[in-house]
């Protein structure tokens, strides 16, 4: 993990731990209908993942990338292992792998994002994983979202994010499409009361 990352995930800010849902004013079409659990936030920037975004590549995929895993041995893989959910976290560092998981998985290089929540972007939590040794619940991400200094802030104000506190269930939860609208609906809003003129007279 890039050491800037590690150091704006350290600074903790009022929106740590909380949800961004995606507004339809949002024009970034990488954040259309999204859902991006907030893991650091700060005066210098903030940093999170997508939660509702695919991705292609298999947990065997990745171990056979990091030669982790001989092409014959995947078949010998935990079933945990071969059906760990990969996603999209973003469009920063996509080459880059993350696992938010449940604490009660530590390493040395696992960070707290919130009260049960921790990060951890080294190889020993992979290895660990592909043994059925990993923590309870997980789910790794390919690459994250990033914003500069007043950015977040400035894209809220402009009516481009709701927030809300995050939920463990929904974080890990396998069902990718549905997670927008469940967000949504932990506020007690459907999409369909949304639109792209919500909060401007």
């Amino acid at each position: 993990m890039a050491t800037s990352v590690q150091q704006k995930i350290r600074e903790r800010g009022f929106l740590d731990g909380q949800f961004l849902i995606a507004m339809p004013s949002m024009f970034d079409a990488n954040f259309a209908r999204t859902v991006i659990f907030v893991c650091a936030h700060s005066e210098d920037g903030a940093m999170g993942f997508v939660l509702n975004r695919p991705q292609r590549l298999t947990f065997p995929d990745v171990l056979l990338h990091l030669q982790l895993l001989d092409p014959d041995e995947a078949i010998r893989l935990p079933s945990a292992a071969r059906e760990f959910q990969i996603q999209a976290g973003g469009p920063v560092e996509t080459g880059r792998g993350f696992v938010l998981h449940s604490d009660d998985y530590l390493s040395d290089s696992s960070i707290p994002v919130s009260d049960d929540i921790c990060l951890t972007a080294t190889l020993d939590i992979v290895k660990a994983i592909s043994r059925g040794e990993g923590p309870i619940k997980a789910t790794m991400l390919l690459g994250y979202a990033g914003w500069g200094p007043g950015q977040l802030e400035n894209e809220i104000s402009s009516n481009g994010w709701l927030t809300c506190p995050a939920r463990e269930e929904l974080i890990f939860s396998r069902d990718l499409d549905e997670k927008y609208d469940r967000a949504l609906a932990m506020m007690g809003i459907s999409s369909a009361m949304l639109s792209s003129d919500a909060g401007h007279a």
